[in-house]
């Protein structure tokens, strides 16, 4: 089982997450939202488990610069999600091709 955690550094569900797996003595690949991002393939991948409106952080400082409220093209969005990441909300738990939004402990012990 590999599990990836994207995540921001001052998030406190990304850290719950975290702790949850090392709890569990599970080894976990962080991956820090802001300096890292997410590539195109694995964005795509994450919206097969979690909307795409769900994923939007509308609350991120970069939120209108990125121009995101004013585009309804799905693939634009995604490419305007790579190159603000901090647009996206947080923690990000993958494992495979499962994923979630959030802390959700009651989903990852069925994984």
């Amino acid at each position: 089982m590999t599990i990836q955690i994207f995540g921001k550094k001052k998030c406190f569900d990304t850290k719950k997450a975290e702790r949850y797996f090392k709890e569990r003595r599970i080894s976990v690949q962080n991956i820090d939202m802001i300096s890292k991002g997410m590539s195109l393939g694995e964005l795509r991948s994450v919206l097969k488990s979690i909307d795409l409106e769900d994923l939007i952080d509308e609350n991120s400082k970069n939120y209108h610069t990125s121009l995101l409220p004013y585009t309804s093209d799905l693939d634009r969005k995604l490419e305007i999600l790579t190159a603000f990441p901090d647009c996206i909300k947080t923690p990000i738990v993958r494992n495979g091709n499962k994923a979630t939004l959030g802390y959700h402990p009651e989903i990852w012990d069925t994984w």
